[in-house]
C-alpha cells in the first residue's frame, strides 16, 4: 500500500502539489522538496507550482469575502474569534499582513476572507499574494531539498520508532495550539482595554 502511494505520489506529484498546496501546504511543499531532492520532481517548477496552488487559494477565500456575504456570516457565528483577530491584525498592520499570513496556524482562511470583506483592491491583494506565496513556497521547498536526505532518515526513524514519535509529536502539536491560543487571547484583550479607555 506503501508503496503504490509512493508510486502514484510520483506520477501525479505536480497535481497532488497543486491541490495540497491550495488547502493547506507546508507539508506537501516539504514532500516536494523532498522529491526534488531524490529526481521525482524539477525544483524550479515544484516551487512554482507550490507557489501557485497557495496563490490560488487565498485568491478563493479572498473572492469569497468579497461575493459571498452569506456564507461569511456563517462563519462569524461559528468562528466569531478567528475574524475578530483578523480584522484586528488588518487594521494594526495592514498590507504586510497578507504578506506573512500564510505563516499563521489557524488564521490562513479567516485573514483573506476577513479582506475580502472590506474595500481592499483586488488586484493589489493579487499582486502581495502572488510574491507572497513564491516566498512561501521557495522558504519551504529549497530547505527541504538541500536536507532532503536528513529529513527521510528522519522519517525512517519515525516509522521504525512510531510509538515513540507519536506521543511527542501530539504534545508539540499541543505546544504550538496553546500558544496560538494564548496570543489570539492577549489581542483581543488588548482591544478591549483600548475601547474601555
Amino acid at each position: 500500500m506503501e508503496h503504490l502511494f509512493l508510486e502514484w505520489l510520483k506520477e501525479y506529484g505536480y497535481i497532488v502539489l497543486f491541490a495540497w498546496s491550495i488547502l493547506e501546504g507546508e507539508v506537501g511543499l516539504i514532500m516536494a522538496g523532498i522529491m526534488s531532492h531524490t529526481g521525482d520532481m524539477f525544483l524550479p517548477i515544484a516551487i512554482f507550482v507550490g507557489a501557485l496552488g497557495g496563490f490560488t487559494g487565498d485568491q478563493i477565500y479572498f473572492y469569497i469575502g468579497r461575493y459571498n456575504k452569506k456564507y461569511i456570516h456563517k462563519q462569524l457565528s461559528a468562528h466569531r474569534r478567528k475574524f475578530a483577530i483578523a480584522h484586528l491584525l488588518i487594521k494594526k498592520y495592514g498590507w504586510p499582513i497578507i504578506f506573512v499570513q500564510r505563516y499563521m496556524v489557524g488564521m490562513r482562511t479567516a485573514i483573506p476572507m476577513a479582506i475580502g470583506l472590506t474595500k481592499y483592491s483586488g488586484k493589489k491583494f493579487a499582486f502581495i499574494n502572488f510574491i507572497s506565496a513564491l516566498f512561501w513556497a521557495s522558504a519551504t521547498i529549497i530547505p527541504a531539498y538541500y536536507y532532503g536526505a536528513e529529513i527521510l532518515k528522519i522519517l525512517q526513524w519515525i516509522k521504525a520508532h512510531w510509538y515513540f514519535a507519536v506521543p511527542v509529536i501530539v504534545l508539540a502539536v499541543g505546544a504550538i495550539a496553546f500558544t496560538i491560543k494564548r496570543i489570539e487571547t492577549n489581542l483581543l484583550e488588548k482591544r478591549r482595554e483600548r475601547r474601555t479607555l
